[in-house]
């Protein structure tokens, strides 16, 4: 009975608790009391609520929403770009965390006429990173989780930043896919991760977040270094293509690398494990000048 007595009065001042963040559209999202019941529409988006302590309170998820482990065990209500809406309305949400760049905008901006609280979650740097944590742990009641891991994670990026900070700059060819040939610019997070260690993005002044090029266009720009996490899977097949173009310096050099998709291609605390990963491989680059 005293564990019931003492349920009850916080679950009552939960219940009584608003909570107001403003998203990454702008809007203000408003909770009578913090989330108990949230739908996330991306993997970076379960994965940053997980990062957030609000992982017990994450009821349904998109497909390949794989990190945290338990995360593969969500109830899933479509994938990114096709939502099962008779699925996500069946799980009863509180609240609806989308993706501002990728889910369709048709489906989402029907949700609030079921009632349902959406957030607009659109991340590209660490920055980011740190204040959705905050901001998802404000929504679902887990600000002193949220909270030092942001904190945390602002820290590390700021002595890895002092680390490498005078560091010779590598001009860099990172790739992103092979048919068609795709790479980031300068406004994506893996260019900024890349430019923390010193790395040139040699394509960062392409408008597309990420732009399709040419062959000829890298070779053409002859990177130092070329890095790539392959299709999702530790496979570094993409890279011995380049070996026939020996007269690039990366291949000269043996400055072809791999590194671990699942590190580098969402925006969330695992980022940091996968900056700190290519700092690594340009400071390899650096000892074969």
């Amino acid at each position: 009975m005293l564990l019931s007595g003492l349920v009850l009065p916080m679950a009552a001042a939960e219940a009584g608790k608003e909570v107001c963040v403003v998203d990454d559209a702008g809007r203000e999202v408003c909770l009578d009391a913090p989330a108990r019941r949230i739908v996330a529409l991306s993997p970076g988006v379960t994965e940053l609520l997980y990062a957030a302590g609000a992982g017990e309170r994450v009821v349904g998820a998109v497909s390949f929403s794989d990190y945290p482990p338990e995360a593969a065990k969500l109830p899933r209500v479509g994938s990114y770009d096709r939502l099962d809406m008779e699925a996500l309305l069946a799980l009863e949400p509180d609240l609806v965390v989308a993706w501002a760049g990728g889910n369709p905008r048709e489906q989402v901006d029907r949700l609030p006429r079921f009632g349902l609280p959406v957030f607009f979650s659109d991340v590209n740097d660490f920055a980011g990173i740190a204040s959705s944590l905050e901001r998802f742990g404000a929504l679902a009641g887990s600000e002193a989780v949220a909270d030092e891991a942001a904190r945390s994670l602002r820290q590390q990026v700021a002595a890895l930043r002092a680390q490498h900070a005078n560091a010779e700059p590598v001009p860099v060819f990172y790739q992103v896919w092979e048919q068609p040939l795709m790479t980031v610019n300068g406004e994506h997070w893996i260019s900024q991760a890349l430019s923390l260690c010193g790395g040139e993005n040699l394509f960062a002044d392409e408008a597309p977040l990420v732009p399709r090029i040419g062959v000829e266009a890298v070779l053409a720009r002859d990177p130092e270094a070329i890095i790539t996490g392959g299709m999702g899977e530790p496979d570094s097949t993409w890279l011995e293509a380049w070996r026939g173009y020996p007269e690039m310096t990366a291949v000269r050099r043996d400055n072809l690398f791999f590194v671990d998709p699942d590190l580098v291609q969402r925006a969330t605390p695992r980022l940091l494990e996968g900056t700190r990963a290519l700092c690594d491989r340009l400071e390899t680059v650096r000892e074969r000048r």
